[in-house]
């Protein structure tokens, strides 16, 4: 009988959601990890790289249109899901106390990431872990208007979703041998999506070092 922390790792590891769950487990993830704030630990970008991966060689049995149209508007409907939590909650999430599944400073983290890139915030923070969950939630937070949300919304969806899913999709067909390499794939991408937050973050330790000097 497989334990908490077993069905946990499974919604947590791309290779099970998809091959286990299969297309629709696939749609419900992208979605929960772009609009629930829950949803920020689940695997985002490999997800998709490897989506389009399975599909290339066969073990996604679903056509790569089909992939990819469905996967972006799982994308579109996650965000406003975030924007519609994040409109409804407003201020309090910021009075939130962090539990296992919230931290507070994901959404200072998303405020400030807003703050730096604006509306374009909602696209750049598609690819990169945490903000991709909390920068819609914080767009309803400070109400932006709906229709420049939508509009944000469908472009990152679509980048998002053609960049990661093709890229996978194409070099599945030209290289379908890489499916036996999926642990140094998905490494690979933890450490390239990651690497911008990374960098930020011991940016503002250096910067904040300095002022205190």
């Amino acid at each position: 009988m497989e334990s908490f922390w077993d069905h946990l790792h499974n919604i947590t590891d791309a290779n099970s959601i998809i091959s286990q769950g299969g297309f629709y487990l696939l749609l419900v993830v992208v979605f929960a990890e772009t609009g629930l704030f829950f949803g920020f630990f689940l695997p985002g970008d490999y997800l998709l790289f490897m989506a389009g991966l399975f599909c290339a060689t066969g073990s996604l049995d679903v056509s790569v249109y089909t992939l990819i149209s469905s996967l972006i508007i799982s994308g579109i409907l996650g965000n406003f899901m975030g924007y519609w939590f994040g409109y409804r909650t407003g201020p309090l999430l910021f009075n939130k106390n962090d539990s296992l599944f919230f931290k507070r400073q994901y959404i200072v983290m998303a405020e400030k990431f807003y703050d730096k890139y604006g509306g374009m915030a909602l696209i750049l923070g598609r690819f990169f872990p945490i903000i991709r969950t909390f920068a819609p939630i914080f767009a309803g937070v400070v109400k932006v208007k709906l229709n420049k949300f939508t509009l944000y919304n469908i472009i990152g969806s679509i980048a998002w979703v053609l960049t990661l899913t093709l890229t996978g999709y194409f070099l599945g067909k030209k290289y379908p041998q890489l499916k036996d390499y999926l642990q140094y794939i998905v490494i690979g991408l933890i450490l390239v999506t990651s690497l911008p937050l990374v960098f930020a973050f011991l940016r503002k330790r250096l910067t904040k070092n300095e002022t205190q000097t």
